[in-house]
């Protein structure tokens, strides 16, 4: 493999990554990446667990997706345990779909009859948080090699960071537009009742407090009706 050629498509794809414009335009580089720069990856996707709970995002192609609901159906696979990141491997791979799997051996029979012919899964982390798995798919037996998992590694750790600064970026222009939108309520309530600022936010916080209602939820209820609901 050209690895000098290959860090430098890793390079631009970075740069790439953290020019993108939100979190899922970045899911989407990433995995599109995944097929460009892994030599034998027909399709790429991220698995993502929460508790009892998992999506498929940013698939390159819909049986990528349709094969993350066969993991999740039968509660193994290699990317399921790639993304359950308590087991503490970092990397999973099946060479050869023809092959018997004891790791897997509901999954493997499954996959194949789909056409599966081998895959591979990364854990997607930082030191801060875990995201999921970043998975790559051949329909070919045999198509990854040592240099398919070296690259793969290097492309998830990218991958991972782009994504924490991703979500750090949405978060804080979450938090700037809640900010904003408090703002407008605590305006209308302060016009409406002739209140000090200070009154109309602990006014906006009890109504929060009493009713387990988000503060920014509520917010939103008195910048569309005017008035803090009444309940």
């Amino acid at each position: 493999m050209d690895w000098q050629g290959f860090a430098e498509r890793i390079g631009v794809m970075a740069h790439d990554l953290l020019e993108q414009p939100s979190v899922d335009a970045t899911l989407g580089r990433i995995t599109g990446s995944a097929t460009e720069l892994v030599a034998g990856c027909d399709a790429a996707g991220i698995l993502v667990l929460s508790g009892t709970e998992s999506a498929s995002l940013a698939p390159t192609e819909p049986w990528v997706a349709e094969l993350d609901q066969l993991q999740r159906k039968l509660s193994q696979g290699p990317c399921f345990d790639a993304a359950r990141h308590s087991t503490g491997q970092r990397v999973f791979r099946i060479a050869d779909f023809t092959e018997e799997e004891p790791r897997w051996p509901d999954f493997v029979p499954d996959a194949r009859k789909r056409g599966l012919g081998s895959m591979m899964g990364f854990l997607l982390f930082t030191e801060d948080e875990d995201f999921g798995a970043l998975n790559f798919y051949s329909r070919r037996p045999g198509a990854f090699t040592e240099d398919s998992e070296r690259a793969g590694v290097i492309l998830a750790s990218h991958a991972a960071v782009a994504l924490s600064a991703a979500r750090t970026h949405a978060q804080m222009e979450q938090a700037v537009a809640t900010r904003h939108q408090i703002g407008q309520a605590m305006g209308i309530l302060m016009a409406r009742h002739n209140i000090l600022e200070n009154e109309a936010f602990n006014r906006l916080r009890g109504y929060s407090q009493n009713h387990n209602v988000k503060l920014r939820e509520v917010a939103l209820l008195v910048c569309e009706q005017g008035a803090l609901p009444k309940r």
